[in-house]
């Protein structure tokens, strides 16, 4: 008698890569508090994602999220055109000008924060730092590095369960191109599976990409004093496309529950995007 014996190809051994949701945020008891970081040119379009997405989110009879916005600055006539001003708010906090008018316009009750996520005076972390997501859009390497050592010191904090950290999404352009990379704040724990892969850890642009981040910065701190000289540093789009399509990674999320991709990269002078696999 001749046996035959199959044997598995080597693709059908390889498990798809994939990070399930933490169980918290699909089906929490309270809203998803959320630090957005930066109101400019990513961060005030970003803002008006989030509150599509609370808003279908509670149609979803999901609890919606709760988002606090900190930035210092003020609305100059640069800002007006390629961020999301208008003039009559000229001189107006950026943060304040933003949340105000998102609030009137959702009926929301989201918070904003005139100051910079940094620590305080005299190196202590503030008491309104801690959130279940953070999403940062700021213009420099330090500002990021800054963000990572706050959050490698909340996520030590165990103490109060409610809002525990877990995401963090990092927004990131120069004038034509940008990422945008989802990393987790610790190990999310992940459920058994035979399909998939499971990754509890997706590790800090910080960490991954440092060493890259301080070698390619070529930061430009003179401010512009036009919306033409603006533009000569970023494109007139690459913020609300950078928003759109990062903001999308967040939902997914919540309606899929997994994701396969951890972020992207983008390029809007030849229209090419790019994910970032796990």
């Amino acid at each position: 008698m001749n046996i035959k014996y199959t044997t598995k190809t080597e693709n059908e051994l390889i498990k798809t890569k994939v990070h399930f949701t933490d169980n918290n945020l699909i089906n929490p008891t309270n809203p998803i508090s959320v630090n957005l970081i930066g109101a400019g040119g990513t961060g005030s379009q970003v803002l008006t994602t989030l509150a599509r997405m609370n808003h279908a989110l509670t149609e979803l009879n999901h609890a919606g999220l709760s988002v606090r916005l900190w930035d210092d600055d003020v609305v100059t006539v640069a800002n007006l055109g390629r961020q999301l001003f208008a003039e009559s708010e000229l001189e107006l906090y950026k943060s304040a000008a933003l949340i105000n008018r998102i609030n009137r316009f959702f009926g929301t009750d989201w918070k904003a924060e005139i100051q910079k996520f940094e620590k305080d005076d005299l190196g202590r972390l503030k008491s309104n730092m801690k959130s279940e997501i953070y999403i940062s859009c700021v213009d420099s390497v330090k500002s990021r590095f800054e963000i990572a050592e706050i959050l490698n010191e909340l996520k030590i904090d165990k103490g109060y369960y409610r809002n525990q950290c877990k995401y963090w999404i990092d927004f990131g352009n120069s004038q034509c191109t940008g990422q945008v990379l989802l990393s987790t704040i610790g190990n999310i724990k992940q459920p058994n599976s035979e399909k998939y892969e499971t990754v509890e850890n997706l590790p800090f642009i910080t960490d991954e990409f440092g060493e890259l981040l301080k070698i390619s910065e070529a930061e430009d701190k003179t401010p512009s004093c036009s919306l033409a000289e603006a533009l000569e540093k970023q494109d007139l789009f690459i913020n609300s496309s950078l928003a759109q399509m990062g903001i999308s990674l967040f939902w997914s999320l919540f309606r899929n529950g997994l994701t396969e991709n951890r972020g992207f990269f983008l390029n809007l002078k030849n229209f090419q995007s790019q994910p970032i696999k796990l």
